[in-house]
């Protein structure tokens, strides 16, 4: 599924007509935010706690959305208006447009992107073969946790992983895990799943808080910690999550065997409870 139509600054365009000033300070700044949320059956997935994120993350960078969540919602729904299977949509809101001063413009009315888009979420192939990843250097800056468009130190990782025939890049900063370049990390070690610790350090992943919230409520000890590369190295299982990506076991990692090779037990466990939720929530029975 192509772009068809997007919703921008309060209006619903064909793609092919929608435009942003050459002066957005999105463009020329990075100076924005974002969310991709995943659309299953039709149907907004963890939406309430996507927005929540959006308003944290605007709220970091002292931006004011045009927009209520009610709106918000609604504008979302309408994009997703001809769409019954399973996608994702979206969504950016930058400073507006202003000529180009690094210190906030007075007043300017923020821009508002957002469409629906076609999305291949991982099949049981993929799940049972595993994927690879490489270790790369946190380069990034200090506020991770803020959702921000300016994503350049991520790219550069991705693309060093990318150029190794690698799925992610595993990032440390200072001997200390933090997250992957598009993804949240979770290491299995001594039968105990850990991640690290919320902070600024990483981004509050909406999957990460599904994956512990199912984790610690069927019977697996969940920590949220500080996490060394030799615990990442000699880890009996390792997994990446994210909105897109939901749940994938790590198997290589710098081009040594996670563990057995192979997905783990775990990994199974926590893939079954995460597609079980999944159906309740096609179903309509959880939010």
């Amino acid at each position: 599924m192509s772009v068809k139509e997007v919703f921008l600054n309060g209006e619903y365009l064909p793609a092919s007509e929608a435009s942003i000033s050459i002066f957005d300070r999105g463009f020329t700044f990075g100076d924005g935010v974002y969310e991709v949320i995943p659309v299953y059956g039709g149907r907004l997935f963890r939406l309430q706690q996507h927005l929540d994120r959006l308003r944290y993350s605007l709220g970091e960078i002292r931006l004011l959305s045009p927009y209520a969540d009610l709106e918000i919602t609604r504008m979302l729904e309408r994009l997703l208006a001809d769409i019954n299977g399973d996608a994702s949509i979206y969504l950016q809101i930058t400073r507006g447009s202003a000529p180009r001063n690094h210190a906030f413009p007075g007043q300017v009315q923020p821009t508002v992107l957002a469409y629906a888009q076609d999305v291949v979420y991982p099949d049981m192939a993929t799940r049972e073969a595993g994927v690879k990843a490489v270790c790369y250097p946190d380069q990034r800056w200090e506020r991770c946790d803020i959702k921000s468009v300016s994503l350049l130190a991520n790219v550069l990782a991705r693309q060093y992983a990318h150029e190794h025939g690698a799925a992610e890049a595993v990032l440390f900063r200072d001997g200390k895990l933090t997250e992957g370049a598009a993804s949240t990390l979770f290491v299995v070690h001594e039968g105990q799943l850990l991640t690290t610790a919320s902070g600024h350090s990483i981004l509050p992943g909406i999957t990460r808080e599904l994956v512990l919230e199912l984790a610690c409520n069927h019977g697996l000890s969940c920590q949220q910690t500080d996490i060394t590369e030799n615990q990442v190295k000699t880890a009996d299982e390792l997994w990446l999550s994210s909105s897109t990506k939901e749940i994938l076991p790590i198997v290589s990692l710098d081009g040594h065997a996670v563990g057995a090779g192979v997905p783990g037990p775990h990994y199974h466990h926590i893939i079954r409870l995460y597609d079980d939720f999944k159906l309740k929530f096609r179903n309509g029975e959880v939010s």
